[in-house]
């Protein structure tokens, strides 16, 4: 799955365990496979099919319509398409570049991520067609993953994709998190904040979600196209001002805020609103099964191993200088597990773009940890982002030990440097410590990995 060996995990202390340390992250990434997700969660035994706790009579539909989007859309379309065969009326799930499965019934439309693009906008539209087409005797599955909400791009009338493009590109650089990005996606868009719900009433919605949000709220996976929304006009209105992000927003996304801040446009559907009658959503995989799953590993190689939290969020960098500390404190004290250790965190956190350089949250996270740890030949601090794109790279994320800095200086490397122009990807990448996976077809957020060996 990882296709180099990073060179951090060459050094004479750390070769012993190289192979404990990949086996940790792989288990990691096989246990939110989204196909054997959908498996656990979906089963058919003739026309009975079973989503979640719910038991469907398959023959009392008229159609079955199959849409979607995000990053594991692929592979879900396929584990489902492998169930409903030619039960299938039509199906349609927008996809990142290269984030590809085998279907049969079921489309995939490529499209732009982070950025989104026209073709994840003429996806978007066609599968709005899809759901006005649907009854009240049909039947509509919504695959929902990871990276959803900028594949799935229909911004409203007086709203351009060029518009679009240029409030994604101003709230990613902000600092904003993924709560505060949606807030404000959902409220442009025709198909986000439970607007897909409301296309596809009446007919009965059951959205199968694979969650890379912190926590699991339904309304900010993929901004929520099938549930309501809990986030108001005001709230985006607020992270436009928190953000000091007026002046960097095209006017048209800026003015339609603050009109509907002050009532004169028309809010996304909330709780109790009617689209919801006959609409449900079975989570079915999510950060913490990864982590459960790396901890279990850990401790069958023989390591103390420590679930430490699903909830990290904060600046990238000072995340990064916190789980040094703990690495350190391990080497010291022994808590809060003593050698051999494995400290596992999930969560997502982000980065202010200060810099012009090149690099993704788990890089940066990595590169802050490098200082604190000089020196520590028994520590090894893995930062990974699950879907295998660290922000705009090819990398997944990167890793250190107690020899990353001296191996920089030797190289010619400024780790201080490298932060301060945000480009962890170029000094990772010097020393050869980038972790890349290519596509893993998964996205449940990201995993930080705390090793600490006898």
């Amino acid at each position: 799955m990882f296709r180099h060996r990073p060179r951090a995990l060459d050094s004479a202390r750390v070769q012993g365990q190289a192979a404990d340390v990949l086996s940790v992250l792989t288990t990691a990434l096989r246990a939110v496979d989204p196909a054997e997700a959908v498996r656990r969660f979906v089963s058919r035994e003739g026309n009975v099919l079973r989503v979640g706790s719910s038991v469907l009579d398959l023959s009392a539909f008229e159609r079955v319509y199959v849409i979607g989007a995000g990053k594991a859309g692929g592979a879900m379309a396929a584990a489902v398409e492998e169930l409903l065969s030619d039960d299938i009326t039509a199906g349609l799930v927008n996809v990142k570049y290269g984030y590809t499965a085998d279907t049969r019934v079921i489309e995939l439309n490529e499209a732009g991520h982070p950025l989104p693009d026209d073709n994840g906008v003429k996806g978007a539209a066609r599968m709005v067609e899809l759901a006005r087409q649907a009854g009240p005797s049909d039947l509509v599955l919504c695959l929902i993953s990871g990276g959803g909400s900028a594949l799935l791009p229909l911004p409203v009338e007086g709203i351009s994709l060029a518009d679009l493009q240029s409030a994604t590109d101003a709230l990613l650089s902000c600092g904003a998190t993924i709560d505060e990005i949606n807030s404000i996606r959902k409220h442009v868009s025709q198909v986000k904040g439970g607007n897909l719900a409301r296309w596809a009433y009446p007919a009965r919605v059951i959205s199968l979600i694979l969650s890379d949000v912190v926590g699991s709220p339904l309304d900010t996976i993929a901004s929520g196209p099938t549930v309501p929304d809990s986030t108001t006009y005001g709230d985006a209105l607020g992270v436009i001002r928190k953000y000091d992000l007026e002046e960097r927003f095209p006017a048209p996304v800026a003015d339609l805020i603050k009109r509907g801040a002050r009532g004169e446009v028309a809010e996304t559907p909330k709780e109790r609103d009617r689209v919801f009658d006959h609409t449900e959503t079975v989570v079915i995989a999510d950060n913490d099964i990864a982590a459960s799953a790396a901890v279990r590993r850990a401790e069958q190689l023989g390591y103390r191993a420590l679930l430490l939290s699903t909830y990290v969020e904060g600046e990238a960098r000072e995340v990064g200088r916190v789980f040094a500390s703990i690495g350190r404190e391990i080497v010291s004290s022994g808590r809060p597990v003593a050698p051999p250790a494995c400290i596992v965190a999930g969560g997502e956190t982000t980065v202010t773009i200060r810099g012009d350089g090149l690099g993704g949250r788990n890089q940066e996270l990595a590169l802050a940890c490098a200082p604190a740890i000089e020196g520590l030949d028994n520590v090894v601090i893995v930062a990974l982002a699950t879907d295998g794109t660290d922000g705009p790279t090819d990398a997944a994320g990167a890793i250190v030990d107690g020899t990353t800095m001296s191996r920089a200086t030797r190289a010619g490397l400024s780790a201080a440097a490298a932060l301060k122009k945000n480009d962890s990807y170029h000094f990772f990448e010097d020393l050869g410590d980038l972790l890349v996976t290519g596509p893993t077809n998964t996205n449940v957020n990201d995993l930080t990995f705390i090793f600490v060996f006898e």
